[in-house]
C-alpha cells in the first residue's frame, strides 16, 4: 500500500511511550479502571427503590446519576491539561485514588444528601478514570496496533454499562445497596496496584517549575457545571422559561465569558486554544459532540418504546438495546483494515452515513411491530458507530504529540459527553411535547409510561409513544447527519499523522 493511500505523513516523530515490557498488567488495569468508570454510571438505576426507601429523599434522588455525570464532565479538560503537565501516572493514581474513596463514602453515606454529595466525590475520580486511560491507551501503542486497545475498551465500557443495572439489581436484592459501592474496592485496589508497579513512563525533560492554570480550573470547572446543571434539571425539577432556568443560563453564559478571558491570560491553558483552531481537532470534537447527542434516542428512548409499545418485559427490552455492544466492538475492531485504505475521515464518514440511515429508516418501523426489527436496527446501528468512533479518536491522537495527546483526548470525551447532555435534554422536550400534542395538551413521557406500566394504558396512549420516540429518532437522524456534514466539510481529507 502505498504512502498516497494513507493518512500517515512524514510531519514529526513523537517517541515519548512508556516502557512496554510489562504492557499487559498495565492494560489489564486500564480495563479494570474502565470497567469500574461504566458501572458506576448505570449500576445505581435499579437500587434506586432500596436506597430511597433506606434513606429517603425521593424527590432529589435524581441527583445520584446528575452529579455524578456533572463531575466526570466538567473535570476531564482538567484531567487531561495536568496528565500532559504532570505524566498519565500520578493523575490516574489520583483519580483511581478519589474514586475508590468516593465509594466507600457511599457506602457509608447516612442519608440522600450525603450519599450525593459523595457521588460527586466519585465523579471527580472517574473524569480522570475515564480521560486518562483512554489516552494512556495511546501512549502505550504505535498507530498500528491501537485500535486494539481501543477495541477492548470498547468491549469492555459496552459489556460493563448493559451489565450494570442487573448487578446492582442483584446486589440490592440479595445482599444491601451498600455492596454496590464496596464492590469497587477490590476491583480499584487491584487497578491501582498495577499502575503503581507496572507503569513506567519515560523521564521528562526538566523545564522549570510547572505552572498549574488554577484560575483557569476553577472557571472551566464553576462554568461547565452551572450549564449542565441547567440542561439537565431543566424541564424536570423546573420549567425550561422559570426562574431558576434562565438564572442558571444566563450565569453560565457570563462563566463562558469569564473562562474566555481567563484562559487567554493564562501562560499554560486548561483549554488551549489550539485545541480549536486546529482543523483536525475541531472538526473530531464537533463530530463526536453529534455522536453524543444522536446516542440519546437509543439508550434513553428504546427501553420505553420497547416495553410501551411492544410489550416486552424490561429484560427483553434490555436486550433489545444491549444488542448494539455486540456489533459496535467487533465493527470497531474491523475498522482499522478500512481507514488502512480509505484514510480516518472517509472511514468515519462511512459509519455515520450508515447510522443516519439506521436512524432515519426506525420511524418507518411498523406499528406495534416484531422485537426482531428494532433489535436489527440496533445491530447496524451498533456496527456503524463502531466504524465512525474509533477511527476519529485513533486518528486524532495521532496528530499530536505526547506533551498535548491529554489535552486532545480530554476534549474530545468532554464534547461527547457535553453532546449527550444536550442531547438528553433536547430530545426529553421534544418527546414530551409529541406526547403533549398528541394527548390534548397533558402527559410527559415518564407518567406516560408509569401509566402504561399500570395497564390502564389506551391504544391512542401507546400510539403517542410510539410517536414520540419516533420523532426523537429523527432528531437523532440529524444529529448524525450533521455529523457527517461536519466532517465532509472541516476535517481534512488526511489527518496530518506523527510519523513513529
Amino acid at each position: 500500500m502505498g504512502q498516497g493511500d494513507t493518512d500517515i505523513q512524514p510531519a514529526a516523530t513523537d517517541d515519548r511511550r512508556p516502557d512496554t515490557r510489562r504492557r499487559g498488567a498495565v492494560v489489564a488495569a486500564l480495563m479494570l479502571s474502565m470497567a469500574l468508570a461504566a458501572l458506576d454510571s448505570t449500576i445505581v438505576s435499579t437500587a434506586v427503590p432500596q436506597i430511597v426507601g433506606d434513606l429517603g429523599g425521593f424527590s432529589v434522588f435524581s441527583w445520584l446519576f446528575s452529579g455524578y455525570l456533572l463531575a466526570v464532565t466538567v473535570t476531564l479538560p482538567v484531567y487531561g491539561k495536568l496528565s500532559d503537565t504532570f505524566g498519565r501516572k500520578p493523575v490516574l493514581i489520583a483519580g483511581a485514588a478519589l474514586f475508590l474513596l468516593g465509594s466507600l463514602l457511599c457506602a457509608l453515606a447516612w442519608n440522600m444528601a450525603a450519599l450525593i454529595a459523595f457521588r460527586i466525590v466519585q465523579g471527580l475520580g472517574g473524569g480522570a478514570l475515564q480521560g486518562t486511560v483512554q489516552t494512556l491507551a495511546a501512549d502505550l501503542y504505535p498507530l498500528k496496533e491501537r485500535p486494539k486497545i481501543q477495541s477492548k475498551l470498547s468491549t469492555v465500557w459496552a459489556v460493563s454499562a448493559v451489565a450494570g443495572p442487573g448487578v446492582g439489581g442483584v446486589l440490592a436484592a440479595y445482599a444491601d445497596w451498600r455492596w454496590i459501592f464496596l464492590v469497587n474496592l477490590p476491583i480499584g485496589a487491584v487497578a491501582l496496584w498495577l499502575i503503581v508497579r507496572h507503569l513506567h513512563e519515560p523521564e521528562r525533560l526538566s523545564e522549570g517549575r510547572p505552572r498549574i492554570d488554577w484560575a483557569g480550573a476553577l472557571a472551566v470547572f464553576a462554568c461547565g457545571g452551572v450549564l449542565l446543571t441547567a440542561l439537565v434539571q431543566g424541564g424536570v425539577a423546573w420549567p425550561w422559561l422559570s426562574g431558576p432556568s434562565i438564572a442558571l443560563f444566563g450565569t453560565g453564559l457570563a462563566l463562558v465569558a469569564v473562562v474566555v478571558l481567563v484562559e487567554r491570560r493564562a501562560a499554560e491553558p486548561i483549554i488551549p486554544g489550539w485545541v480549536w483552531r486546529r482543523r483536525t481537532i475541531a472538526a473530531v470534537n464537533l463530530a463526536l459532540g453529534a455522536l453524543g447527542l444522536l446516542m440519546v434516542a437509543p439508550t434513553v428512548f428504546l427501553p420505553t418504546y420497547a416495553q410501551s409499545v411492544l410489550g416486552l418485559a424490561p429484560v427483553a427490552a434490555g436486550f433489545v438495546l444491549s444488542v448494539w455492544t455486540l456489533s459496535w466492538p467487533l465493527s470497531a475492531a474491523f475498522s482499522q483494515h478500512v481507514y488502512r485504505r480509505i484514510g480516518f475521515r472517509n472511514t468515519a464518514m462511512l459509519g455515520m452515513g450508515a447510522a443516519a440511515l439506521t436512524l432515519f429508516a426506525f420511524p418507518f418501523l411498523p406499528y406495534p411491530g416484531a422485537a426482531w426489527q428494532p433489535t436489527l436496527l440496533m445491530l447496524l446501528l451498533g456496527g456503524a458507530l463502531g466504524l465512525f468512533q474509533l477511527p476519529l479518536l485513533v486518528g486524532v491522537q495521532s496528530t499530536v504529540v505526547w506533551s498535548e495527546r491529554g489535552t486532545t483526548t480530554a476534549s474530545v470525551l468532554f464534547c461527547r459527553q457535553t453532546g449527550q447532555t444536550l442531547g438528553a435534554a433536547l430530545f426529553g422536550a421534544v418527546a414530551n411535547g409529541v406526547l403533549a400534542s398528541r394527548l390534548g395538551g397533558a402527559g410527559d413521557l415518564d407518567s406516560v409510561t408509569r401509566t402504561l406500566d399500570s395497564g390502564a394504558a389506551s391504544e391512542p396512549v401507546r400510539r403517542a409513544v410510539a410517536d414520540a420516540v419516533h420523532a426523537v429518532y429523527l432528531g437523532a437522524a440529524g444529529a448524525a447527519t450533521l455529523s457527517f456534514l461536519v466532517l465532509l466539510l472541516l476535517a481534512p481529507r488526511k489527518f496530518p499523522v506523527l510519523s513513529e
